[in-house]
């Protein structure tokens, strides 16, 4: 058990949204989401489509030399940053890799800010960086990249704290004021030995679409879609989302304007977000996902290490009037969403997702 559980390791992810110019008069969504394709040779999802994102740099990313760069902007001890007013669900609690034993490093909540900004500039080429001098702007907007950005980038990818001469070099803060807690989701148990995260995912509004120069080391092929378009390619099998991915996009499917997202992040920032465990559960005919508030859920560290079985048939564990936060996998290619309860925090669920026409 140990063991397994030493594999655990933290990861950031960042949610970049942008509105579409001009939006398609048949779009559900007037923005736009980027999605990069993991390489099929990854270790981890490989040929996925995901979020940029990834592993903090261990003392990099929470490096107390971070203080005169955020400073000019806000110092500490919170950064400007919104405190949760609700601290996470303790449950469960999953041994982490430590961050490096130091006086005066970041807090997690700059830390994990900045690995998100650092991850998605290696891997998308984006800059989320706030100007010395400047006020964060109501949308946030990226810095066009360096005329030597492959160098940079290079650097980066082969020392973390390179990121943080490259601010300097640039005379700009990461931007971690414009990355809103949206979600927490903890990797399933799937088999022993394999690779567990706990990842927390930001969303961050921009105001125009920054380009893209894609490493080709992580990330492949990228895309922008609004919510609707990528659900549509993930069950057309023209991309694979993995739930925690197909979830959020469906979440996201709830808001139609950029200007309502943001809003609706601004209006619950200090909230704070769940942590989630999805449990596995096998029935004598299919495989579903539980996630916290569902009746079969189990607040058990049993299952941190293993699946839950049932002698039953899916269909006979779908009554009415009961308590659902599930997905049920149909296929690799279609998943459902049956969700009957209320969120906490302020946040928002997806509503019920049986599949478009289509596909029914």
């Amino acid at each position: 058990m140990q063991g397994s559980l030493r594999q655990w390791r933290r990861a950031a992810t960042l949610l970049l949204a942008v509105g579409r110019a001009p939006p398609g008069p048949a779009a559900a969504e007037d923005y736009e989401v980027l999605l990069l394709q993991r390489t099929r040779s990854s270790g981890f999802l490989p040929g996925a489509h995901v979020f940029p994102g990834g592993r903090p740099g261990g003392g990099p990313d929470c490096s107390s030399d971070w203080l005169p760069v955020l400073q000019p902007h806000h110092g500490p001890p919170g950064f400007g940053l919104p405190l949760p007013g609700q601290l996470r669900e303790a449950y469960p609690e999953v041994p982490l890799a430590p961050w490096p034993s130091a006086p005066g490093l970041m807090p997690d909540e700059v830390a994990f800010r900045i690995c998100a900004i650092r991850e998605t500039f290696e891997e998308s080429g984006v800059l989320l960086l706030l100007p010395s001098g400047c006020e964060a702007p109501r949308l946030a907007r990226a810095q066009a990249p360096p005329a030597d950005l492959a160098a940079w980038r290079a650097r980066v990818q082969r020392d973390p704290g390179q990121f943080l001469q490259l601010c300097r070099h640039l005379g700009c803060a990461p931007n971690i004021w414009a990355l809103q807690e949206w979600s927490n989701w903890l990797t399933p148990f799937v088999r022993k030995g394999g690779r567990r995260f706990d990842t927390r995912f930001y969303i961050c509004c921009l105001q125009s679409k920054p380009q893209t120069f894609l490493d080709l080391l992580e990330a492949i092929t990228c895309e922008w879609l609004t919510p609707t378009e990528a659900i549509k390619k993930f069950l057309c099998e023209e991309i694979w989302l993995a739930p925690p991915q197909f979830y959020e996009m469906r979440r996201l499917v709830r808001f139609a304007s950029l200007l309502d997202l943001h809003k609706f992040c601004m209006d619950r920032i200090s909230e704070g977000c769940e942590r989630w465990l999805p449990i596995t559960l096998i029935t004598l005919d299919g495989t579903l996902q539980l996630l916290p508030g569902d009746e079969l859920y189990h607040e058990d560290k049993e299952f941190l290490e293993k699946n839950l079985s049932i002698n039953k048939k899916t269909e006979e564990i779908m009554g009415k009037d009961s308590k659902f936060h599930r997905l049920v996998f149909h296929s690799h290619h279609f998943y459902t969403i049956h969700v009957t309860i209320q969120p906490k925090y302020k946040h928002i669920y997806p509503e019920n997702f049986l599949g478009f026409k289509s596909h029914l």
